[in-house]
């Protein structure tokens, strides 16, 4: 009879286990909506004081009534948070009931081969795989590719660049693209990787592939936060600055996209060494900052067009972000932004939100995109693919595809509109 009772005991135990009776225990990402500023004081106490990451907004400070906060609680914090949350009726939704489940199974790779086929740029891959594919890609592809070497990072990693180029005749202008410059976000890293695949294949065969190619060389940086992104990997998959050292605290790392000289440290950032925003000793104080900063000073004249690529909430942002002022340009962004939502909108059916990034999301000062506009490179883009939170920073690798087409939709959409109006400003004016 005992042995019957133990098997029964031991059968119920795994059937509940598979089931996820014990979710309690996971990691897990929570949507809240305070309702009442005293809730809203409670949430800032709960992100600062617990063991939580903050996903929308990235910090306490943005933290408002009536606005969505998502919130990724780790196992051990699990119910110490929630009993917080019941016991000042703080509502929540379980957006990820399982994010322990999909960090593991996002770092787990079949292969590390770019010659597998398409399914290479249908996963994420370690910082190895990319440095990996920038050789072998750069190797076969030796009259379209070059590598450049931006720079390196506080931990001495390389800052590889591509450069993509089908002719060498002179006057060419440039498009630049930075990806992963916050290290959880590796849908950026995916789609720089997809573009150039993407342009590698069909240059000659897609019209707009071509008409650009044969227009505009491009520049792709790949990881701009290798330190980030590494540790992301090994460590803390929700990590999000770089990892510089401090001789005056324990806290690690600078927001890279608070720390250039664009209303550097104004409102919306952090001198806190601590915070997910803190922007650094001083402008470009990091290595990697400088060194994206000096290629693109010393590019300034040949690229006119600025891409940075970030997640997650959908959203096509132009300058500025560091401040309420408008650019003189803002109506000739507001059109590009529009036209690249509306395509996307129509082939893939998913809605993005565009506009100037002060008024569409918070004040971020600091950011590349405003001090490259500052610069002279007067089309300057910030996306903010996929998703909206359902998934986040864990976006699956089953999104991948679809996150990258309408990304490439909106590059292709406005590079198209960029060259059309240089070639329009270039053209000699009719005889009389």
């Amino acid at each position: 009879m005992r042995t019957v009772l133990t098997f029964f005991v031991f059968i119920n135990l795994t059937i509940l286990l598979k089931t996820g009776c014990c979710a309690e225990t996971r990691g897990q990402v929570l949507s809240i909506t305070p309702k009442t500023q005293e809730q809203v004081d409670i949430l800032k106490n709960i992100s600062t004081q617990y063991e939580t990451v903050l996903w929308q907004p990235v910090s306490p400070q943005y933290i408002q009534e009536e606005a969505q906060v998502h919130l990724f609680i780790p196992a051990n914090s699990s119910e110490t948070v929630k009993d917080l949350l019941q016991r000042h009726s703080l509502t929540h939704e379980v957006l990820l009931p399982n994010a322990d489940e999909l960090i593991e199974m996002q770092t787990r790779n079949d292969t590390t081969d770019p010659r597998s086929g398409s399914t290479f740029y249908e996963r994420y891959h370690s910082l190895e795989d990319i440095y990996d594919w920038i050789n072998r890609t750069t190797h076969d592809n030796p009259s379209m590719l070059k590598v450049i070497l931006v720079g390196s990072s506080y931990e001495k990693r390389p800052l590889y660049a591509l450069k993509l180029s089908i002719s060498n005749r002179p006057n060419k202008k440039a498009i630049w693209i930075d990806c992963g410059i916050h290290a959880r976000e590796w849908i950026a890293p995916a789609f720089c990787l997809w573009f150039v695949h993407h342009s590698l294949s069909f240059y000659k065969h897609n019209a707009d592939i071509t008409n650009i190619l044969d227009a505009m060389d491009v520049y792709i940086l790949p990881v701009m936060n290798p330190d980030g992104y590494k540790y992301t990997w090994t460590t803390n998959r929700m990590w999000r600055k770089n990892r510089s050292l401090s001789k005056t605290t324990s806290c690690i790392g600078t927001d890279l996209n608070r720390n250039f000289d664009a209303n550097w440290c104004t409102e919306g950032a952090s001198r806190d060494r601590c915070s997910e925003i803190y922007c650094g000793e001083f402008p470009e104080s990091e290595p990697e900052s400088q060194a994206v900063a000096d290629f693109l000073r010393r590019h300034k004249d040949t690229v006119q067009l600025y891409f940075s690529i970030h997640s997650y909430s959908q959203m096509l942002l132009f300058p500025y972000s560091c401040s309420h002022n408008i650019v003189d340009n803002h109506n000739e962004l507001l059109e590009m932004a529009k036209e690249a939502a509306e395509k996307i909108r129509r082939y893939y059916r998913n809605n993005y939100r565009y506009g100037a990034g002060a008024s569409t999301i918070y004040l971020a000062p600091g950011g590349s995109d405003d001090w490259a506009y500052n610069q002279g490179i007067k089309y300057s883009f910030t996306f903010e693919l996929q998703d909206r939170g359902r998934y986040g920073f864990l976006l699956p690798p089953s999104h991948i595809s679809r996150a990258c087409n309408e990304a490439l939709t909106a590059v292709k959409t406005i590079a198209l509109k960029v060259i059309e109006k240089t070639q329009a400003a270039a053209s000699p004016p009719p005889a009389a």
